[in-house]
């Protein structure tokens, strides 16, 4: 992921994006307003649906107020399979987008939400993939079990995760749960580290990005994002990491756009594009406009690419943020 030099950039053509749909349909990135008292949209990733987005950017959520107002009460993510006749507030504007699920999850620094990042999916008959959330107590001998997740298709899949359990380290849920990081997995069919490999491979899934989701509660929680090459979640990841309050470096990326990394990206400092600012404020975002003037050298790699929008999602400890996992399409 070398970043090109202005004379490169300029002669680049990058070859148009596979027309693979995606496995999250959209993306929204909530946060509260000046008072704390509401919520917001600040960004969202929504490809040719702009009906639901003009509803999306009308509306505002309260505390226990629609998807977004639940996990902010709830203090953990959620999982909503069905839209009607429950607290979903934006059915009629998501059924017209084909939309049929979704899930919440609130980005925490301490106590103090920082924003709430909602993933929307439809189903049809080939879409495959998983977005999951893992729970455990704090209790010794604890384990991670999947509290709720969305899988499209992969139901083979869904049975044999709803039936795993995962101690820490073991297992991306027990990896992510015992590092308090971010972590990647790679090749999930084949790889001895993913315990469902057999299903995964099963179900045609490559590629595993394991999130904690810190949270006020007494349980942790982790979130896993589980990407198939037919309908991908994305077409690249990143994770970065910083000490103390000085720049971040890349730790762990894969991608199936462009070349391989030669030699690694400069480091970003707190402020410098949408990474940067995640990790001066914490918040999470969502942007599909990085690419007319990319910031940082993640930006320029990703544009170079033909990478054309983003997601930011800011990982803390305690009340800042120490990490950034970013994924782009």
């Amino acid at each position: 992921m070398l970043t090109p030099s202005p004379a490169d950039a300029a002669q680049a053509v990058p070859a148009p994006l596979p027309a693979d749909r995606p496995f999250i349909r959209a993306t929204e990135v909530w946060v509260p307003d000046a008072h704390g008292a509401r919520l917001r949209l600040a960004g969202g990733l929504y490809g040719e649906m702009t009906e639901f987005a003009a509803v999306s950017g009308a509306e505002s959520f309260g505390v226990a107020e629609g998807l977004p107002g639940k996990a902010w009460a709830e203090g953990r993510p959620v999982v909503l399979k069905g839209f009607r006749g429950s607290y979903f507030r934006r059915t009629e504007a998501a059924e017209a987008a084909g939309l049929t699920a979704a899930v919440a999850v609130p980005v925490f620094a301490g106590r103090t939400l920082k924003g709430v990042v909602t993933f929307l999916f439809g189903d049809d008959a080939e879409h495959v993939g998983a977005v999951e959330v893992w729970q455990a107590s704090q209790e010794p001998g604890a384990v991670m079990r999947l509290l709720d997740g969305y899988y499209g298709t992969a139901e083979h899949f869904e049975w044999i995760s709803r039936r795993s359990q995962f101690p820490r380290r073991a297992g991306l849920p027990g990896a992510v749960w015992a590092s308090g990081s971010a972590a990647l997995f790679r090749d999930l069919g084949a790889g001895h580290r993913f315990i469902r490999a057999e299903g995964a491979a099963q179900a045609g899934l490559t590629t595993g990005l394991g999130l904690p989701a810190p949270s006020p509660t007494e349980h942790a929680y982790v979130l896993t994002l589980l990407s198939a090459l037919g309908t991908p979640i994305a077409r690249r990841f990143e994770i970065w990491e910083r000490e103390g309050d000085g720049p971040a470096t890349l730790v762990d990326s894969v991608s199936d756009r462009g070349p391989a990394p030669s030699a690694p990206p400069a480091p970003i400092a707190p402020g410098e594009g949408l990474i940067g600012q995640a990790l001066a404020s914490g918040v999470p975002a969502a942007s599909d406009a990085f690419a007319a003037a990319p910031a940082n050298a993640a930006e320029r790699a990703a544009a170079a690419a033909g990478l054309r929008a983003t997601v930011v999602f800011p990982i803390h400890s305690g009340d800042r943020a120490t990490q950034v996992a970013a994924w782009y399409f």
